[in-house]
């Protein structure tokens, strides 16, 4: 049985997600993004979805209202309370690399936050194999990661590479892509999580044995322009937000762009 980091649960237990993805211009593009790719990718509804490490039900709820059958998977039990009341979805407090689902009982698997909190490559490949397991052969599996160098962007918008100790933390990070570095992360922002290349991603989806996989950046390349902008005004940014959505598209047909992003989607099939 996998027990995830204590860290990682700790986290989200006081840091609330149920707004991440609505409050902020950024968060209002990631969510558009990663809607338009999955519509884009998905089965026709009502094919059923496992929503694994789905948090407190943001995506649950969209793919619910367009008639899709959702079961939610999260190791975190204060999130499946909020599931429960915020989308139409079953749940059940589980981890990734432990599915109880049966071999290829779904139409499709999102692993939309799980990579970002499994530090060893190891336990990130048993959780792509995991979803490949429960999903019928020529289903889809899409798997959501960080982006590595998305670090220097959004160090870059600010003032902080100014200090020597954040320079020496950011390129320790740069160097591994684990979060944080073995001693406690000061600025406590965030928990243990991995970040990825792209490169990386895609060796890690061939090692797990999906195919025809496709990667995609879901901000896109403009995405640090908008929160640098964002952090210094209080001013609506509606019209950079559209041009920002249609750098992201127009970057789709180039994998290549995908590390410039905030974080890859990875969308691949069972086999």
């Amino acid at each position: 049985m996998h027990r995830m980091d204590p860290r990682v649960i700790a986290h989200y237990e006081t840091h609330d997600q149920t707004d991440r993805l609505h409050a902020t211009a950024t968060g209002r593009l990631e969510l558009a993004r990663t809607q338009h790719l999955l519509r884009r990718h998905l089965p026709p509804a009502p094919a059923r979805v496992l929503d694994v490490g789905g948090g407190p039900g943001i995506h649950a709820r969209w793919l619910a209202d367009d008639g899709y059958t959702v079961h939610l998977i999260d190791p975190v039990p204060h999130h499946l309370t909020q599931a429960s009341a915020y989308a139409d979805c079953t749940t059940e407090l589980g981890d990734a690399r432990t599915l109880t689902a049966p071999d290829d009982s779904h139409d499709a698997a999102l692993l939309l936050g799980p990579l970002y909190h499994l530090p060893d490559r190891h336990d990130r490949i048993t959780a792509l194999r995991e979803a490949q397991r429960v999903v019928r052969p020529g289903g889809l599996i899409a798997a959501a990661a960080i982006s590595r160098y998305s670090l220097l962007q959004d160090h870059g918008t600010v003032t902080s590479l100014t200090s020597q100790d954040v320079r020496r933390r950011l390129g320790a990070r740069l160097a591994s892509g684990y979060h944080p570095e073995p001693d406690a992360d000061p600025t406590g922002l965030f928990t243990a999580a991995h970040f990825h290349t792209s490169g990386e991603l895609l060796a890690e989806a061939i090692d797990a044995g999906l195919t025809g996989a496709v990667l995609y950046g879901i901000e896109g390349p403009a995405w640090a322009i908008l929160k640098g902008i964002e952090r210094h005004t209080s001013e609506p940014l509606g019209d950079l937000l559209v041009t920002t959505l249609e750098a992201a598209h127009l970057a789709d047909p180039h994998p290549d762009t995908a590390d410039m992003s905030a974080h890859m989607l990875l969308i691949a099939t069972a086999g």
